[in-house]
C-alpha cells in the first residue's frame, strides 16, 4: 500500500514540476484571467462545495470533534463569499514576479540585475480549514508557482470540491491544470512521501498542530516554512485605557477562538489588576470563557481555576483563557519570551515609551499597540489572502502572501567580459 501511495505522490509532484515550468512563461494578464475564471467556477460550483462541506461537518460532529474545530471546518455562506472575494482581490494586486529589486553596473561593464521569480513548486500540508485550499492555491498561481495540497481527512470532501472548481477555471483559461493539485489520499504516508520528494518540491509549508509540524520538520528534505502554533498574548499596561483594553481583550479571545491569532493569555499590570481583572473576568464569563489564573489573579477573581505551568504554553483554540498578573512591561515581555510562540502579541497602553519598548523587544512576527491580535491575517493586512503565518525568521515572517512566495535570481548582462 505504501508503495502505491508513494507512486501517486511522485506522479503528482512530477506533474506539478512540469506545470511550474510552464507557469514561468505566463504573463500577469494570463494569471489574472485564470484567477477570474477560478472565481467564476467557484461561484458556479457553490452548491457542490457546500454539499461536500456539509458532509464533512456532519462526519466531524459524529466523530466527536471539538466544537471549535468544527467551526474552523465549516464553510458558511459568509466565509464562502470571502473566499471567492479573495480570489478577485489577489487578481487585482500587482504581480511581484519580474520586479527588479536592485541593479548595478560593475567597472568592467557587467550589468547585474536582482529580480523576483517564482519559487517553483510549493507543497502545503494543512488541517481543518477548507478556505486554506483556495487561498494557498491562488497566491501560488499569481506568483507563478505550482501548488501541491495535502489537506486533512476532516475536510477532504470540501477540499476536493474546491480544487475541482479551481482546476476547471485553470483549464478554461489555458494555463496548465496541474498547477493546482490535491493529493488524492488522506493516508499519513502521503505526508512522508511529500517530505522526501525534494526532486519536485522546492519548499513545504505545514499548517496544523505541533505534532504535524514537528513530523514535517523531521522528515523534510527541502526547506520548511512553519505555520506554528499561536500562543498569543494581550498585555494590559497600567497606563491603558481600560475601556479600550476590555474591547480588545473580548475581541482577541471571543471573536473567533479557534484560530491561530486568537488571544490565549491575558497579562494584566499589577497596579490596575484590582479594578480591571474583576471587570474583564465578568465580561469574559458572559461570553462563556473559562479562566485559568495565577495565584494573584485568583485572589482577585476567586472563581478562576488555577493555571498550571502547562497552561502558559497552551494554544487552546477554544473559549479558555490563561490570566496572569505581572509587575510591569518588563515582566510581561519576559513572560512572552518564555511561553510565547512568536506569533502575535499586543500591548494596550497610552504610554508611548512603554509601547515602543514592547514593540521593539517582543520577538514575534506581529506585535500590536492598542489593537487586537485578530488582525494577523493576509486579508486584513491588504495582501488579498495568505498561505499561512510564518513564525520563522528566515525568508518569510508573519502573513505569507505574494512577495513571500517569490525568490530572486541574479541576471548578469555582458558583452564578452571574461575574468582575468
Amino acid at each position: 500500500m505504501s508503495d502505491s501511495i508513494q507512486q501517486v505522490v511522485l506522479a503528482c509532484g512530477q506533474r506539478a514540476r512540469e506545470a511550474a515550468r510552464a507557469l514561468v512563461r505566463a504573463t500577469a494578464a494570463d494569471k489574472n484571467r485564470a484567477l477570474a475564471a477560478i472565481a467564476a467556477e467557484l461561484e458556479k460550483s457553490r452548491p457542490a462545495i457546500h454539499s461536500a462541506n456539509h458532509e464533512d461537518v456532519a462526519f466531524a460532529k459524529s466523530s466527536g470533534m471539538a466544537p471549535a474545530m468544527v467551526d474552523r471546518l465549516t464553510l458558511t455562506e459568509k466565509r464562502f463569499a470571502a473566499m471567492v472575494g479573495g480570489v478577485r482581490d489577489v487578481a487585482a494586486l500587482e504581480d511581484p514576479v519580474g520586479e527588479v529589486l536592485r541593479e548595478w553596473t560593475r567597472p568592467n561593464g557587467l550589468r547585474i540585475v536582482k529580480r523576483r521569480f517564482p519559487i517553483g513548486v510549493v507543497g502545503i500540508i494543512y488541517e481543518a480549514r477548507p478556505n486554506v485550499t483556495c487561498d494557498a492555491a491562488i497566491l501560488c498561481l499569481k506568483t507563478g508557482n505550482a501548488t501541491l495540497l495535502r489537506g486533512g481527512k476532516e475536510a477532504f470532501r470540501s477540499n476536493r470540491a474546491i480544487v475541482t472548481a479551481m482546476v476547471s477555471g485553470l483549464a478554461a483559461s489555458g494555463l496548465p491544470a496541474d498547477a493546482i493539485q490535491l493529493i488524492p489520499t488522506t493516508d499519513r504516508e502521503a505526508v512522508r512521501h511529500m517530505c522526501e520528494m525534494d526532486q519536485f518540491l522546492d519548499v513545504i509549508v505545514p499548517r496544523g498542530g505541533p505534532d504535524l509540524i514537528e513530523a514535517v520538520v523531521r522528515s523534510a528534505r527541502m526547506p520548511v516554512i512553519k505555520h506554528y502554533k499561536g500562543v498569543c498574548h494581550v498585555y494590559v499596561d497600567r497606563a491603558a485605557d481600560t475601556a479600550m483594553a476590555e474591547r480588545i481583550a473580548i475581541n482577541a479571545k471571543c471573536q473567533r477562538p479557534a484560530v491561530c491569532n486568537a488571544m490565549e493569555t491575558l497579562l494584566v499590570d499589577a497596579p490596575i489588576a484590582p479594578d480591571f481583572l474583576p471587570l474583564i473576568a465578568a465580561r469574559l464569563a458572559e461570553k462563556g470563557v473559562e479562566l485559568r489564573g495565577c495565584e494573584r489573579s485568583r485572589e482577585l477573581v476567586p472563581a478562576m481555576k488555577p493555571a498550571t505551568e502547562t497552561d502558559w504554553f497552551e494554544e487552546y483554540n477554544d473559549l479558555i483563557l490563561s490570566v496572569r498578573v505581572v509587575g510591569g512591561v518588563a515582566e510581561a515581555i519576559d513572560h512572552i519570551e518564555r511561553y510565547g510562540s512568536r506569533h502575535s502579541d499586543a500591548i494596550v497602553t497610552r504610554d508611548e515609551a512603554t509601547a515602543r519598548r514592547f514593540l521593539d523587544e517582543v520577538d514575534s512576527a506581529t506585535v500590536y499597540w492598542n489593537a487586537s491580535t485578530r488582525f494577523t491575517d493576509g486579508g486584513e493586512f491588504g495582501m488579498g489572502a495568505e498561505i499561512g503565518i510564518s513564525t520563522d525568521k528566515l525568508h518569510a515572517r508573519g502573513p505569507m502572501a505574494l512577495e513571500e512566495l517569490t525568490t530572486y535570481k541574479y541576471q548578469i548582462l555582458g558583452n564578452g567580459q571574461v575574468r582575468e
